[in-house]
């Protein structure tokens, strides 16, 4: 016995009681309303495993943060019985996090809220210095504009680069397509900026084609998978990711699933690798071009060259034929990760989602015909649903922390 009394009805105690034990769930409720799994609170209940009063009150605490709505009108699920229970969703004038993406043709800015909705983005930027520090720069200005216009409160934010990045140091290893210096502290120089912007919250980076898993796998085409495979080609080169039991697989430093250097055409181009014919160099948009007979042009970038090409030239022979050299050579790396990973889902970002679209039956056949499982075991390949998902994910880089301690998060800093 500890000598206290027993709490006394209408004292206070017991609602402050449930609202101590609330407060370890309140991370937990909020990534379940972030990522769309707990549309009512009745869901947020039983998702939690705590009473309905409990719920109840880490509810009204994350609404009293700003962060969602709770909405008295019923709000049942399909096929539940009982009270219909009251509905949530993430506050639409709520915090924001900045998201900023560097790629091969340009910059982009944008204001990322609660379960991936982009409340705000800068056009894109077409020129990229070779001085990183200039370039992160330019796009974190662009995102303190965005914040002044719109006035919302910031929570961090996240950079995108087509680089391995790796950790804990942040430097961006490989940022061939960029003409940036190997080993650039890009993560430093970006928080830096963010710093002297006078934006709050901790600044963070990571590669393009991992935050684009994460968003997916969160907000997308992914979401529901346990063990998610993500291939992408944007502008340049190829990347992939790795989500595994709902986590993000970076590997020991942050290098993991450089996929965009599997061999899948040995006698093929060089790659700036060293080897021949690997799927950076054989599957993205310059190499569509080339296939095709295409002089790229400067009008647009590769990427749009190459999907418009694939969507509207189709019928065109030499199109045709270069689509299906790609979605070939495609297949046989996709193939080859399946046998070693066995992942679930396998989705596609970029060119390569425009080539699944194209001929998904051909792509689909290709992977099954290589793969250890056969048609009795085909992974399902499904195109990237989310527009600018590497500024989602982004933005999910700064919204960890809150997610993680949405009170220690948001209050610590005022």
């Amino acid at each position: 016995m500890s000598g206290k009394a027993d709490p006394r009805p209408g004292d206070g105690s017991t609602a402050r009681t449930r609202l101590d034990r609330g407060r370890t769930a309140l991370g937990p409720a909020l990534e379940l309303v972030h990522t769309g799994r707990a549309p009512t609170r009745a869901v947020l209940t039983a998702e939690l495993g705590v009473t309905r009063a409990t719920a109840g009150a880490v509810a009204a605490e994350l609404e009293a943060l700003g962060l969602i709505r709770v909405d008295a009108r019923p709000g049942a699920a399909a096929g539940s019985q009982g009270r219909p229970s009251h509905r949530l969703a993430v506050a639409e004038d709520g915090p924001v996090a900045l998201a900023a993406q560097v790629h091969a043709d340009g910059y982009r800015a944008a204001l990322v809220g609660l379960g991936g909705r982009i409340v705000a983005t800068t056009p894109g930027c077409e020129i990229i210095d070779p001085d990183p520090a200039k370039v992160l720069a330019s796009v974190v200005t662009a995102g303190a504009e965005l914040l002044r216009a719109t006035g919302r409160r910031c929570v961090g934010a996240g950079l995108a680069v087509p680089s391995a990045v790796a950790e804990p140091e942040g430097l961006a290893l490989n940022p061939l397509h960029l003409a940036w210096p190997a080993g650039a502290p890009v993560r430093d120089i970006f928080a830096e900026q963010v710093r002297a912007a006078g934006i709050e919250g901790p600044a963070f980076a990571a590669n393009d084609v991992n935050l684009a898993a994460l968003a997916e796998h969160r907000h997308g085409a992914g979401r529901g998978s346990r063990d998610l495979l993500c291939v992408a080609t944007g502008h340049r080169g190829v990347g992939g990711a790795l989500v595994l039991d709902g986590r993000l697989h970076r590997g020991s430093s942050g290098l993991a699933l450089e996929v965009g250097h599997l061999t899948v055409h040995p006698e093929g181009r060089p790659c700036h690798c060293g080897s021949r014919g690997c799927l950076d160099v054989e599957t993205d948009p310059l190499a569509f071009l080339t296939e095709a007979g295409r002089e790229p042009g400067p009008e647009v970038s590769l990427l749009q060259q190459s999907i418009d090409l694939v969507r509207h030239r189709y019928d065109d022979p030499g199109v045709r034929t270069a689509t299906e050299a790609l979605i070939d050579r495609l297949g046989l790396g996709l193939a080859g990760l399946v046998n070693i990973l066995n992942p679930d889902r396998i989705i596609l970002g970029g060119l390569h989602r425009t080539l699944l679209e194209a001929d998904p039956g051909r792509l689909r056949a290709v992977v099954a015909d290589r793969s250890l499982w056969g048609q009795s075991g085909g992974v399902p390949i499904l195109a990237c649903t989310l527009d600018h998902n590497s500024l989602v994910g982004a933005a999910e880089l700064a919204w960890q922390p809150v997610l993680d301690d949405p009170l220690g998060a948001l209050t610590d800093r005022h």
